[in-house]
């Protein structure tokens, strides 16, 4: 059994009137002491030694220590202190220094020092207590916070540095000007906590640190909620954060599983990765001032249930080098691009759903700029479900495009690859291709299109097997200037006031249709048409190379054109 000291200011018979002699008198019968401190000011360092208890017996706070600078309470051996005030204006103002420490109900202030310093081969537990100003700092040690508050740290509220191992339950970070948890070489978890207001990351992972964060709320920080650099690794487990400049950022090697998190309002990205990978599952991202999630420096992330809603781009993954897969993604409501591959990015994405954004999918830049759709359904886009861009290349498998302007454009020198897909419903083309961008198309099926089915015009080069344009108001397919390619095993139907009209430099055999095939003249640069009149039949312009059914319901169209305008195929294929 512990041996009991009592401590008073006002003194009295077998009462200490201050700590240190009741410590000294507890020194000298080397056995577990109790040291009873009855409330008041006690201006007194102390120096604690064995297994010792140093409890207020009046409410918490009654009993101040209180220094103009130097250590408050330094211990060595197995100590609690329970109910005190703690302060002074420098250095450590509670110290581990070997052993044991455990801090309940306690306050500590640290105006221009650190609030509590656990040095190397120490343990600190710190529970129901508030910490002001300074910082808590693990350095090589183990350490256990729960419940507590965390205010106006000058520095980081908290760290765990040179291997410590540290674990903080439903506290409190507020106003610290830096992190509030920072893990520099150290492993530490954060479970049940809420941070707000700080200058930089909330929750700061760097030099090979391992952070694993669950059930947190982070709301208003100067920059990332959660930061994890310099080949960093954790876990992010149903966090959610709001007002943060990013959500969490990766970086320089670090690799972390992110589920279930939700970034709501992020003034710049949801999620950034940069010069690093890691797993994002069931994540959201609403309405973030730039980007909901941002790729980039040979950044590779692996992303699985991503939802994002509201705010200006979705995704973007953009540099030489930088790449991300992408599965199950679910967009809605920007005011931008929903999805990018930008400036010698690679995306990938699968199943993918996108409503209500001016353009789904962009491509934009040279041609190590890729992206890929696997199944997706793009809806209700104000400009295109999909432009390709530079010398961009994008593919698309089962990917459905609904009520827009265009579906799938291609132009400048880029190339686009659509195997089975369809555009419904658009105001002006269902496929595109413009400048000198090249299509190659195989089973599309374009139908109710204001306009066109299909366009290819400048010095565009296309190659569409096997595809179906249906109901399309002006023309099923338009090929002007000097657009050339292939048109092969198609099919053109419907009420539209044309079926194909073209510019002789497309081969179209194998040609179903029940609409009239026209030659197309430019008028600005054409002299005034011939009309020739056959069996109630009349043709404008020219016909060459041409065989022409009269009086059934389909029109099979075969042309030769000069071997100089064959389309041509490089090395990247087409898909199958």
């Amino acid at each position: 059994m512990a041996a009991r000291y009592r401590v008073s200011p006002r003194g009295g018979m077998g009462v200490h009137r201050d700590i240190a002699s009741a410590l000294a008198a507890a020194a000298r019968k080397n056995r577990p002491a109790r040291i009873e401190i009855a409330p008041g000011h006690y201006a007194e360092p102390l120096l604690v030694r064995g297994e010792v208890e140093l409890v207020a017996t009046g409410e918490p706070g009654s009993v101040t220590v209180i220094l103009p600078s130097g250590t408050a309470l330094e211990t060595a051996g197995t100590v609690l202190a329970r109910g005190l005030v703690l302060a002074s204006r420098d250095a450590d103002v509670v110290r581990c220094a070997a052993g044991t420490l455990t801090l309940e109900h306690t306050e500590v202030r640290a105006p221009a020092g650190v609030c509590v310093h656990a040095t190397p081969g120490t343990a600190v537990t710190l529970r129901d207590s508030a910490f002001r100003h300074g910082r808590v700092l693990f350095s090589g040690a183990g350490g256990h916070v729960e419940r507590c508050r965390f205010t106006d740290a000058a520095d980081n509220a908290l760290a765990a540095i040179e291997g410590a191992r540290v674990s903080v339950r439903d506290s409190r970070f507020t106003g610290a000007r830096i992190h509030g948890v920072r893990v520099s070489g150290a492993q530490a978890e954060v479970t049940g906590c809420e941070l707000t207001g700080t200058g930089l990351a909330a929750l700061f992972a760097d030099t090979q640190a391992w952070l694993a964060v669950a059930d947190c709320t982070i709301a208003d920080v100067g920059a990332e909620a959660v930061g994890y650099l310099q080949h960093s690794r954790g876990t992010v487990d149903r966090v959610r954060v709001t007002g943060s400049e990013h959500g969490i950022a990766v970086a320089e090697g670090s690799d972390p599983v992110v589920r279930g998190c939700v970034f709501t309002g992020c003034r710049d990205t949801g999620i950034t990765v940069r010069a690093g990978r890691g797993r994002f599952e069931d994540c959201e991202v609403a309405e973030a001032g730039n980007v909901a999630v941002f790729v980039s420096e040979r950044g590779a992330p692996e992303v699985h249930g991503l939802r994002v809603a509201g705010g200006n781009v979705g995704v973007v993954v953009t540099g030489t080098g930088s790449r991300g897969a992408f599965h199950g993604v679910r967009v809605a409501d920007l005011t931008s691009v929903a999805l990018r591959a930008y400036e010698g990015g690679k995306a990938v994405f699968r199943d993918v759903r996108v409503e209500r954004c001016v353009t789904h999918l962009e491509s934009r830049g040279d041609a190590g700029t890729t992206a890929e759709v696997d199944g997706g359904v793009f809806t209700d886009f104000s400009m295109s479900a999909a432009e390709v861009l530079g010398t961009s290349r994008v593919t698309l498998r089962q990917v459905t495009a609904e009520r827009g302007t265009v579906g799938f454009a291609v132009a400048e020198e880029a190339q686009l690859f659509l195997t089975d897909c369809d555009a419904r419903a658009v105001t002006s083309a269902g496929a595109a291709a413009l400048g000198k961008g090249r299509l190659v198309a195989r089973r599309l099926r374009v139908a109710g299109s204001e306009s066109l089915g299909l366009l290819a015009q400048d010095q565009s080069r296309l190659e569409v097997h096997d595809s179906e344009f249906t109901d399309c108001a002006s023309v099923g397919a338009f090929f002007r200037d000097q657009a050339g390619g292939l048109f092969v095993g198609c099919a053109v139907s419907g009420t539209g006031a044309a079926g194909v009209r073209h510019n002789g430099l497309v081969s179209m055999p194998s040609l179903r249709s029940s609409l009239s095939v026209e030659e197309w003249k430019d008028e600005a640069n054409q002299p005034p048409p011939t009309h020739v009149t056959y069996n109630n039949v009349t043709i404008h312009g020219g016909v060459r190379d041409s065989q022409l059914a009269v009086g059934n319901e389909r029109v099979d169209m075969n042309q030769r054109i000069d071997s100089r305008q064959t389309p041509h195929t490089d090395e990247d294929g087409s898909p199958a």
